[in-house]
């Protein structure tokens, strides 16, 4: 008999502490601060051209996340999907161009500074060229400069700028 009211009692504080986990993990509160700028000082000047030079053929989108325009291909397992959707989840484009009618993805845009030298951002880059390729999507790597030539900007997105291409 003493050893079912110690087993009850057990499973109360068992049950007890549980209940006690779950309300202080549903309850905690996380402090956040706002950042600045959603672009870099480059990212923001290239934006001005890039709104120039794509003039009125397409919407631009920044900082969009790749798993937003991309996704894995159907017909892999699920560990293998879920895995391919992990290399893609926390990374973003720099910018993305839409057409102005139906909002399709035309091209996307990475902007290189000095950063991309570093092997981690090689690296990174290479996985982002190959998953844009394999998903034909043309994918634009434009080096980071103090200024821009509109005109050169424009001749190189030209060819995307229509969804009929």
């Amino acid at each position: 008999m003493i050893w079912i009211i110690i087993a009850l009692i057990t499973i109360a504080l068992i049950f007890s502490l549980f209940l006690k986990l779950k309300a202080s993990s549903s309850a905690q509160v996380y402090s956040y601060n706002k950042i600045d700028s959603l672009f870099t000082p480059a990212e923001r000047s290239f934006l001005g051209v890039l709104n120039q030079a794509i003039e009125d053929n397409a919407f631009v989108f920044g900082k969009v996340r790749v798993a937003d325009v991309l996704k894995p291909a159907k017909g892999e397992s699920r560990k293998t999907w879920q895995t391919a959707f992990n290399k893609i989840n926390s990374k973003h484009f720099d910018f993305v161009l839409c057409d102005k009618g139906d909002l399709s993805v035309l091209c996307v845009i990475e902007l290189n500074d000095k950063s991309h030298n570093s092997n981690k951002r090689k690296d990174r880059d290479g996985f982002l060229a190959s998953a844009c390729e394999s998903a034909m999507l043309p994918l634009i790597q434009i080096p980071a400069q103090a200024a821009y030539n509109i005109d050169e900007v424009r001749q190189t997105l030209i060819s995307h700028l229509s969804a009929n291409n």
